[in-house]
């Protein structure tokens, strides 16, 4: 029974780390005081980069800064809509979730059927990724390592830093956080734009 169930969670896992890495770009602009709706759609615009980075013959971590780059790029037009221009979070959230699914979907019709040439492969953990049903955790390729170093480095920077504090200060309370001289709008277009990647 154990050895059906290793092959679920080793797809569970693979399946979770690209909704973590989306969780944590938005708790930290939820952190900011920024509602992010348009993740789906950052999300989308983000994979179609790096899948035709990939394609065309650049490597997997080439795609991966193609990626950052797609999702940052539209973090960007969403914070400059609402930080900057004061337009409605919601509003613009859902716009940036619709436009990046209609645009990967419009793009991608190019890439139906094709599979990636280069992929991240996984490295096991002597023995630990023998174990049954735990063994995955120890079996995961470099992308989600680097995930998983990723939870660990924001949780230590909002909680235990400085500028995590400000952060903090700027989503709770932004007047105080004004008075104390600290670029509130400069701090939320960062918190967003960090999100978007």
């Amino acid at each position: 029974m154990m050895h059906e169930l290793t092959p679920l969670v080793a797809s569970a896992l693979a399946a979770a780390i690209p909704l973590m890495l989306a969780a944590l770009g938005e708790l930290v602009a939820e952190r900011a005081g920024v509602l992010n709706l348009g993740v789906e759609g950052m999300m989308l615009l983000g994979a179609l980069a790096a899948f035709a980075c990939v394609t065309h013959g650049q490597g997997a971590w080439l795609a991966v800064l193609a990626a950052l780059a797609a999702g940052a790029g539209a973090a960007l037009v969403f914070g400059l809509l609402t930080v900057s221009l004061q337009a409605s979070q919601v509003a613009a959230g859902l716009a940036l979730a619709i436009l990046g699914a209609g645009v990967s979907a419009f793009l991608g019709r190019g890439y139906v059927g094709f599979r990636a040439p280069a992929t991240f492969e996984p490295v096991p953990v002597p023995y630990l990724s023998d174990i049954p049903l735990i063994g995955p955790l120890f079996a995961l390729n470099a992308l989600a390592d680097l995930a998983i170093g990723i939870l660990f480095a924001i949780t230590f920077f909002i909680g235990r830093t400085r500028a995590g504090l400000v952060l903090r200060a700027v989503g709770e309370s932004p007047q105080s956080a004004h008075a104390l001289g600290y670029p509130v709008r400069r701090i939320r277009l960062a918190a967003v734009v960090f999100g978007g990647a």
